[in-house]
């Protein structure tokens, strides 16, 4: 590792995960799930979270390597047959600790190139109705949760193949996701609270507006969305229930909200790769009609795709919408990063899946059932993919149908 300063950014970036991202509270218990090649990053965060009194930290490790010769060598049975004992102690974490859940995510994107789409698809499916009470704990905000990220080498490789070697490659992505995280800065706390700012003020005016729909067009595209009425807009920050705040995603440039999913029509296609399940997707073109995906196709991982959508409740229809500048950081960088956790915050994109409840008024007190009355999508997937470029327009479409620009050329119109 050549990196200036390295291991004193890597410990600005332990900090700030844990005080900011999912912000410890004495008595908190902490779940992290991270890679075995990060155990440095993991020890930090550990050491962070017990200054902050955190009464617990659990580390669950993962590896590429290993995780692939499962795919490759158990059957569809074995690997499906999820013990018991992991999905109770999933709903003890959930319903008796409120375990605050910090995710790493450092793997190669195309780890599972090669691996039977059927096979994965349906692990995915499983693993999803099997641990669905972590899921929807989490999309309600129920506790607090952190996505974030650490350079693996395998990832690397593949965002910076024309570096000479695997260190610099690695170099590189440290020095990316140490950027986007504003680690570089001297107080990246105060530094994130100043984004946070700028990022409410734009989901505050969207929220006073209250489109009835969006109307997107671009190349190949020319998309409808309807928006359920008390819709909310949300940004950076979130809030679990007792009022404590935390950033579910790091970094992140959107706004973002739910879309009726009963109101859908038009086409859109895909501008960035989508990195899911191990697999990666290219050239993705979406059909929707009377509020469903009626047609799904991809110039690279056409089977993968097709069966996200088909083999997965509640997959033909959308749960998110949300709006990225074209000029954020990340777009401007001229990197695609195969990795949902960033292109996503480079490009305008939307979620294959479900809505996230906090997403209309009143919505974490709402049953499935009453989501689906109110026009939020409901699945056991929730799959992002991106769309925005600096080539495309959005109007906003009021209840009266008055016009107004939201995006042009890829950039805010107000």
């Amino acid at each position: 590792m050549v990196l200036p300063n390295f291991k004193e950014n890597l410990q600005k970036y332990a900090k700030l995960l844990v005080a900011k991202g999912i912000n410890v509270q004495p008595g908190d218990w902490v779940k992290m799930t991270i890679n075995v090649d990060q155990a440095p990053l993991a020890r930090l965060i550990t050491k962070e979270a017990y200054a902050l009194k955190a009464e617990k930290v659990i580390v669950k490790w993962s590896d590429d390597e290993i995780s692939r010769e499962h795919y490759l060598n158990q059957s569809t049975e074995v690997l499906t047959n999820i013990p018991k004992y992991e999905i109770e102690e999933s709903e003890d974490h959930v319903l008796n600790h409120r375990v605050s859940r910090l995710s790493i995510i450092s793997s190669d994107p195309g780890l599972l190139d090669g691996v039977d789409p059927t096979k994965i698809a349906t692990y995915q499916n499983v693993a999803g109705k099997a641990f669905e009470a972590t899921r929807i704990a989490t999309q309600n905000d129920d506790l607090k949760w952190t996505v974030a990220a650490a350079a693996g080498a395998g990832w690397a490789a593949k965002v910076f193949p024309d570096l000479a070697t695997s260190e610099e490659q690695v170099d590189a992505l440290w020095d990316q996701i140490f950027k986007t995280s504003r680690v570089y800065a001297n107080d990246p706390i105060a530094t994130w609270d100043e984004h946070k700012k700028t990022l409410n003020e734009k989901a505050a005016k969207l929220n006073e507006i209250q489109f009835d729909a969006l109307h997107y067009k671009a190349p190949g595209t020319d998309l409808t969305l309807g928006l359920p009425k008390n819709h909310i807009w949300a940004s950076a920050e979130s809030y679990n229930p007792k009022g404590e705040e935390f950033i579910a995603n790091m970094p992140t440039e959107e706004v973002f909200t739910a879309p009726d999913t009963r109101r859908m029509d038009g086409v859109v296609k895909s501008t960035k790769p989508l990195s899911y399940a191990g697999t990666l997707i290219e050239g993705i073109e979406v059909h929707f009609k009377d509020g469903k995906i009626v047609d799904i196709s991809a110039e690279k991982g056409d089977e993968t795709i097709k069966k996200l959508v088909n083999d997965n409740e509640g997959a033909t229809g959308l749960g998110e919408v949300a709006l990225v500048p074209d000029p954020s950081p990340i777009s401007q960088s001229g990197i695609t990063f195969f990795n949902t956790l960033f292109d996503e915050n480079a490009s305008n994109h939307l979620a294959i899946g479900a809505a996230y409840p906090t997403t209309i008024k009143g919505g974490t007190k709402m049953s499935q059932e009453e989501l689906k009355e109110h026009g939020m999508n409901t699945s056991t997937v929730h799959v992002d993919f991106m769309i925005g470029s600096d080539k495309m327009d959005i109007d906003g479409i009021k209840q009266d149908g008055t016009i107004m620009p939201i995006f042009r050329n890829g950039d805010w119109a107000f």
